[in-house]
């Protein structure tokens, strides 16, 4: 039995603008959480820098990973 489905062009177009909202939203939280921290501690900036900028990083990949496939499924 297969299963055929119908992708529509604008849920491909939604797809990729929450992602990128998304990614807004989290590299905003870690940002947060880095002034916060760094406000605690200020000692441990550059640990805490570097770990931000790898946790942002990794965030906009998916984010951006995403989009991609959104932006594939309007152009299909």
């Amino acid at each position: 039995m297969t299963i055929l489905l119908e992708v529509q062009p604008g849920y491909g177009a939604i797809g990729a603008s929450l992602a990128a909202i998304g990614a807004g939203i989290g590299i905003g939280q870690i940002g947060k959480g880095a002034v916060e921290s760094i406000a605690r501690q200020p000692e441990a900036t550059n640990d805490i820098r570097a770990t931000m900028i790898l946790a942002a990083a990794l965030v906009e990949g998916v984010a951006l990973l995403a989009a991609v496939a959104g932006l594939l499924a309007v152009f299909r």
